[in-house]
C-alpha cells in the first residue's frame, strides 16, 4: 500500500450488491461501514448493484435510487431510459474488450465501460463526501486514500483490468499502473476477514474461542457465495498469520441469480398463453420490484413458506376475476388473496441447480489427496445467508468438516478487503490458475521443429523456428508473491530496434508452440532496443512477480539500459 494514503477504502462490487467500507490506513481496529437505504426506511451493509441513465444517456441513480427512480416512471418514459442490473456478469465467461456494449433492461444499449465507470464513480463521491463528514475535513484530498475494487477470483485478467480501466474513467486513478489502487480477489478477502474472527463471529456451537489466525497450519476452504458467480479457494494459515492458497480458483456461475431466473421460468409456466410475456414486456418497472422483493424472501434464515406479493399490473394482464385459475394444475404454489404463496420444498427446488453445482466442485476439491488436512468450510456473502444452500451443504460435509458462516456474510468480502488494503503481503502464495508463458524463437532443429515454423533471417542467413511456447509458470504450480523471476532474451535479427513479447496461457500443463488449439493470447508489449551495435549479442532481461492479483513485470534492454513497466493490454486482443 501506498504508505502516504491516511484512509483506505474497499469497494465491494458486488453482481447483486455493492458496498464499501473504510478505515484510516495506520490500522484497522475501527472500520466504518456504510449503511444504505435510509431514505426509502432500509438500514442496509450493501445497495443493489443498479444504475440509470435517462433518455439522453446521463447518469441518474444508483443501488436503491436507481430501483425506486425506474420503478416510479411511466411505462412511456420508462422505454426510453437506461435501467442497468446483475450487468457485473457480462465480464465472467466472455470476452472482454474495453468497446463492449451492455444491454439495459429495455434491450438499449450503451457502452459497457461507460455502465462501470458511472457506477465507481457515483461509490467514489459517496465515499470522499462520507470520509468528509467522519474526519471533520472540509477537504481529503484524493492522493491521502488508496482504494481497493474487489473482483472475483474465477475472472479473467481481461476482465480485471476492465475493472482497473473503469476506476481510471472514473477519476479514482490517475493511470493504468497507479499504486493507488488495489485489486482483491473476493474469496481471499473474505478469507482475510474470517481468520480474525472470533469463534462468536460465527453462526455455529463452538465452545473453541479460538481464531483461525492463531493456529498456524490450519486449512479451510472458502466458499463466496454471490449473486453472480460462486467463487472457492482453499488457505493455509501461516506462522505469521498470513494466507497460502494450496487450490487454484474454483467456482462458476452459480450464484443467488440463479434462483431468481428459476422463480421467474416457474412464474412464464404458471402465467401460460402469453400472460408472462406480455407482463415482463409492458411493465418492467413492477416486475423489477417483484423481483427484488423475492430476492429478499430467498435469503431468509426461515424455513417457510413464502409469500410474494401479485403486483396489480400482473392480476390485470392475467385477468384479476379468475386469477386463481393459472394456480390450478402449478405444484407447490397456491393462490392466496393477491399473494403467491409458495411452499418451501418449491422454494428448495429454485435452489437445486447452483446447490449441485457447488457441491460437486466442493467434492472435486475435497477429495484431491493434497486435501486431506481441510477442517473447515468457509461460506460468505450475500447468497450465504440462505438457510437452503447452508442446509444444503451441512447435510453433504457436515459429517466430516466444521461448516462456518460468519454472522456478517455480506460484509466480509469488503471488510477483509480492507485489511488487504492495508497489508497486501498478508497473501503469501497463490496456486496459479493456468500456465503461463511468452512466444519465443530458437535455432531450428529439423528432427523437433515443424518446417511450417521455419524462418530465415535477412541479415545474416541465419536459420530459426518462431511461434515456439517457453513456460513461465505451470498450472497449479505454487508461486511465491514476493519472489520475482529472472529471464534473458537475446534478439533474432542483428539490426532489431525493438523486441515484441507476446504472452500467452493454456489450461494445459505445458505447450509446444503458441498457436496450439487451447493456448489463449493475453497481450503483448514492446521493448525499444536502439543500440544495435552489439548485433545478437545485446540482452534483454525479463523480471515477471507471478501470483499477483494483476500482472507485474519489468523489461530492461541491457545495452541501453533502458527499462519497460510492462503493461499487458488484454481488453484489445
Amino acid at each position: 500500500m501506498d504508505n502516504k494514503s491516511v484512509f483506505v477504502v474497499a469497494i465491494d462490487f458486488g453482481t447483486s450488491y455493492s458496498g464499501y467500507c473504510f478505515s484510516l490506513a495506520s490500522g484497522t481496529d475501527q472500520i466504518r461501514q456504510v449503511y444504505w437505504g435510509a431514505e426509502h426506511g432500509l438500514k442496509t451493509p450493501k445497495t443493489p448493484t443498479c444504475i440509470l441513465f435517462n433518455q439522453k444517456r446521463e447518469f441518474r441513480k444508483f443501488g436503491y435510487d436507481a430501483v425506486m427512480k425506474y420503478k416510479s416512471l411511466p411505462s412511456s418514459e420508462a422505454d426510453s431510459w437506461y435501467f442497468f442490473h446483475n450487468f457485473k456478469m457480462k465480464l465472467y465467461n466472455t470476452k472482454v474488450t474495453s468497446g463492449m456494449e451492455l444491454k439495459a433492461s429495455n434491450g438499449k444499449t450503451l457502452p459497457a465501460l461507460m455502465v462501470f465507470s458511472e457506477s465507481l464513480r457515483y461509490l467514489k463521491e459517496h465515499a470522499l463526501n462520507t470520509i468528509q463528514e467522519a474526519s471533520f475535513q472540509t477537504v481529503c484530498d484524493q492522493e491521502e486514500i488508496t482504494w481497493v475494487i474487489t473482483v472475483p477470483a474465477i475472472w479473467t485478467a481481461a476482465a480485471r483490468q476492465f475493472m482497473r480501466l473503469a476506476a481510471k474513467e472514473a477519476g479514482i486513478i490517475s493511470d493504468m499502473i497507479s499504486e493507488k489502487l488495489i485489486i482483491a480477489l473476493e474469496p481471499e478477502a473474505a478469507s482475510l476477514w474470517c481468520k480474525q474472527l472470533p469463534r462468536e463471529g460465527f453462526l455455529t456451537d463452538s465452545s473453541d474461542k479460538k481464531k483461525f489466525e492463531d493456529s498456524p497450519g490450519i486449512q479451510y476452504i472458502v466458499v463466496d457465495c454471490g449473486g453472480g458467480t460462486i467463487d472457492i479457494t482453499v488457505h493455509e494459515i501461516q506462522e505469521n498469520c498470513c494466507l497460502k492458497e494450496l487450490h487454484k480458483a474454483s467456482g462458476g456461475g452459480w450464484g443467488g441469480n440463479r434462483v431468481d431466473e428459476n422463480f421467474t421460468d416457474f412464474l412464464k409456466e404458471i402465467f401460460n398463453d402469453g400472460v408472462w410475456d406480455e407482463y415482463v414486456k409492458n411493465h418492467p418497472t413492477e416486475l423489477e420490484h417483484m423481483m427484488y422483493n423475492f430476492s429478499l424472501q430467498k435469503c431468509s434464515a426461515s424455513r417457510e413458506a413464502v409469500y410474494i406479493h401479485c403486483y396489480y399490473n400482473l392480476t390485470r394482464v392475467a385477468d384479476s376475476k379468475d386469477i386463481s385459475r393459472f394456480f390450478k394444475r402449478a405444484e407447490g404454489v397456491v393462490w392466496c388473496d393477491g399473494m403467491i404463496m409458495i411452499t418451501y420444498e418449491k422454494m428448495k427446488s429454485f435452489f437445486d441447480y447452483s446447490v449441485k453445482n457447488i457441491i460437486r466442485t466442493l467434492r472435486e476439491i475435497l477429495d484431491k489427496p493434497e486435501m486431506g488436512r481441510v477442517q473447515y468450510i468457509l461460506l460468505v456473502g450475500g447468497f450465504a445467508s440462505s438457510v437452503i444452500l447452508r442446509d444444503a451443504i451441512s447435510q453433504a460435509f457436515s459429517k466430516k468438516y466444521h461448516i462456518l458462516c460468519p454472522v456478517e456474510a455480506q460484509v466480509a468480502i469488503a471488510k477483509g478487503a480492507l485489511l488487504f488494503g492495508v497489508n497486501p503481503h498478508v497473501v503469501t502464495s497463490r496456486v496459479s490458475a493456468r500456465t503461463y508463458g511468452i512466444a519465443v524463437n530458437h535455432k531450428f532443429d529439423v528432427a523437433i521443429h515443424e518446417l511450417s515454423k521455419l524462418k530465415v533471417s535477412k541479415a545474416d542467413g541465419y536459420i530459426y523456428c518462431t511461434d515456439l511456447f517457453k513456460k513461465l509458470v505451470g498450472i497449479e504450480e505454487s508461486v511465491n508473491i514476493n519472489e520475482i523471476a529472472h529471464y534473458n532474451f537475446h534478439p533474432t535479427e542483428p539490426d532489431q530496434t525493438n523486441a515484441l513479447f507476446s504472452f500467452y496461457c493454456t489450461e494445459k500443463q505445458d505447450a509446444k508452440y503458441v498457436d496450439e488449439e487451447g493456448m489463449e493470447h493475453l497481450g503483448s508489449c514492446t521493448v525499444p532496443m536502439p543500440d544495435t551495435k552489439l548485433g545478437k549479442k545485446r540482452q534483454v532481461k525479463l523480471e515477471i512477480k507471478f501470483g499477483l492479483t494483476e500482472f507485474k513485470a519489468t523489461c530492461t534492454d541491457i545495452t541501453s539500459n533502458e527499462s519497460r513497466a510492462i503493461v499487458i493490454d488484454y481488453l484489445t486482443v
